[in-house]
């Protein structure tokens, strides 16, 4: 089989291994060769090839075409294989096919989307699998793309499912799924929101009667999509769904799961992580009740999630670098009663005025990036807001600004590729800066800083 790989990042260079491993002919080739990526290729064994004048001739003569995730819906190579009906897979598309045809059978596999929480959902799921015995791992849009885990001693497997890897399947499925929410996203890789949606919504289509689709309760599309999924259908939510917060307990069909006073941190949507992994595990019968607390008392979220740096003069900082979606930013905030928030960076084609919904928490704004014109107008009048030409200065401006009680909250909403080259380098940075104002010690930046692709794939 002749098969082209569009894209040699991390998971591109992990598809061509898998590939090669299976004996296909590969060829790869990419929007931007440098020397680095010639490296790579001859490290590989396979042809680098650039960007191709004539796309459709030229995915013509391939069998399967594998675009890495960073590859848009509406990149020229993307539109000719499909006009010409070659196939096109993503790389969960191909782990999945391999899977099926493992000799001692296919492993379980649990499935998460949504435009945020998978990382966090996906890592508590992982950790409630390993406090039951079991050899998990998170793959997918993380360090470990699918392909390669596939001949790793895994009893089970995590797949935090990117948009843009679901957008390439014909046949992936789970055993268990949960769609976490929906918000507008990633409008600069997929044509329509239309579009968007319907790459989310596969993640139920594609499953079987005896499998089981988990959405919650509080978004109106993605119930709508459970409704419509062919298996057991089950939700959860913060006070409502069949898995839920009751009084001082997570509870489920069957009763309580575990205290949220045990859990490491219990903000709103930490408690619907939380439910929404303990669903995927009971349901599949993966984990019992105790292997979920016993997670759930030693879970830490990773780098850049509402991540706490320190506090002074009854003001603390958190470092929220991660929400890159105006929806992720609303979520820091209503964690909070009162809060500075630093918001802005690299507009996305998204509207921004979600953000401003829940604007009686907000002492003020600090605006930065390309898009702080965008904050400007979404917080109007009401709202303080101040521009800020630096993220040093973003600091200083939101040190004069806080009060004691309050909390200072990059959240910015937006990407960070007009000052940084990713996420983790802008929450980094925030660190350090914060770090430098509170007169406390810098850490090194633990190795899970980095991204599983320079592309920040968080759809």
């Amino acid at each position: 089989m002749q098969v082209l790989v569009y894209g040699l990042a991390t998971a591109g260079a992990s598809t061509v291994r898998a590939l090669l491993r299976r004996g296909h002919d590969v060829v790869v080739a990419d929007d931007h060769i440098d020397d680095a990526r010639r490296d790579l290729a001859n490290a590989l064994g396979v042809e680098l090839l650039p960007t191709p004048l004539d796309p459709g001739a030229f995915a013509c003569q391939f069998d399967l075409v594998v675009p890495a995730p960073g590859v848009p819906e509406t990149h020229p190579l993307v539109v000719a294989v499909r006009r010409h009906d070659v196939e096109l897979v993503s790389e969960i598309e191909l782990g999945y096919r391999w899977e099926q045809q493992r000799a001692a059978g296919p492993r379980p596999i649990l499935a998460v989307t949504g435009t945020d929480g998978k990382t966090t959902t996906t890592d508590m799921a992982v950790s409630m699998l390993r406090a039951a015995g079991r050899r998990a791992a998170a793959v997918g849009n993380t360090d470990v793309p699918f392909v390669d885990a596939l001949d790793t001693d895994l009893d089970a497997f995590v797949i935090e499912c990117s948009s843009f890897r679901l957008a390439w399947t014909t046949e992936f499925r789970a055993d268990a799924a949960v769609w976490l929410n929906f918000a507008p996203d990633h409008l600069n890789w997929h044509a329509t929101l239309d579009n968007y949606e319907a790459t989310k919504a596969r993640i139920f289509e594609l499953q079987r009667g005896s499998d089981v689709a988990i959405g919650f309760a509080d978004d109106p599309v993605v119930m709508r999509h459970l409704d419509g999924a062919p298996g057991r259908r089950i939700s959860y939510g913060l006070d409502r769904g069949d898995y839920r917060r009751d009084g001082a307990q997570l509870v489920g069909p069957n009763g309580p799961i575990a205290d949220v006073a045990a859990m490491g941190r219990s903000l709103p949507h930490d408690i619907t992580n939380a439910l929404a992994a303990a669903a995927l595990v009971l349901e599949t019968g993966l984990a019992d009740r105790s292997a979920i607390a016993t997670a759930l008392g030693g879970f830490r979220a990773q780098p850049h999630r509402l991540e706490s740096i320190g506090d002074a003069d009854g003001i603390t900082w958190y470092n929220d670098s991660k929400a890159t979606t105006p929806h992720a930013a609303s979520a820091a905030i209503r964690a909070f009663d009162s809060l500075v928030l630093i918001a802005g960076g690299s507009r996305k084609g998204v509207d921004l005025s979600p953000m401003a919904d829940e604007s009686g928490r907000i002492r003020a704004v600090v605006a930065i990036g390309e898009a702080a014109p965008d904050i400007r107008a979404v917080f109007g009048a009401a709202t303080p807001v101040i521009d800020a030409l630096s993220m040093s200065a973003a600091v200083s401006v939101a040190a004069d600004l806080a009060r004691a009680g309050d909390a200072v909250v990059l959240s910015p909403g937006c990407a960070s590729f007009d000052w940084y080259g990713g996420y983790p380098e802008r929450g980094e940075d925030f660190r350090r800066l914060v770090r430098e104002h509170l007169s406390m010690p810098t850490a090194s930046p633990s190795s899970s800083d980095s991204p599983s692709d320079p592309a920040e794939v968080t759809a």
